[in-house]
């Protein structure tokens, strides 16, 4: 009978932890698949843009607000996006991505503080895209994980909430609005 009790208890326990580990994870960005308008990367990231921002730590106190330019092209299908963020601190950084398209229709992105490609997946008026960011810490670089989300709210205009980890753990949350400039 003991057996049968830990037997149970067993499968409940694993059962319990399945369901919560279920229930923790981000949706898929096919959710967005049939919202509007449609997430078009080549025609939003070419030309000038601006961005507008704060970032958060852990415990969501926004400790930075910036604002930045970016300059996207494309040649042959494959993107570059020159930023410049500027702080309010008077920092100033520089990125800039380099996307490739895949065979799915899909692409991967590339910068100078990224470690490794990120991925970029979009479907209906959602960009998702995970990668690995070296940023400035207590006078030294360090890693996070960074997973960007990109919603397409109206035509040339963005909003972009990303969640950064450490170890599993979240250290930091970034909230942006980009837009295209008007010629």
């Amino acid at each position: 009978m003991k057996a049968l009790q830990h037997h149970i208890k067993t499968k409940s326990m694993a059962l319990f932890c399945l369901l919560f580990l279920s229930a923790c994870s981000a949706p898929s960005v096919s959710l967005y698949e049939k919202n509007q308008p449609t997430f078009d990367l080549q025609g939003f990231f070419s030309d000038s843009l601006t961005a507008h921002g704060i970032l958060k730590n852990r415990s969501g106190e926004v400790i930075r607000y910036f604002n930045a330019t970016l300059e996207g092209s494309w040649e042959n299908g494959v993107g570059t996006l020159a930023e410049v963020f500027e702080f309010d601190d008077g920092e100033i950084q520089n990125r800039t991505w380099i996307m490739t398209p895949d065979e799915n229709g899909q692409y991967s992105a590339t910068a100078n503080d990224v470690i490794g490609t990120g991925d970029i997946r979009m479907a209906g008026n959602a960009l998702f895209m995970k990668y690995t960011l070296q940023v400035p810490y207590n006078d030294k670089l360090i890693e996070v994980n960074v997973d960007d989300r990109m919603y397409m709210v109206k035509e040339g205009v963005v909003m972009n909430e990303s969640i950064m980890t450490k170890f599993g753990f979240e250290v930091g949350y970034l909230s942006i609005v980009i837009q295209k400039v008007k010629n």
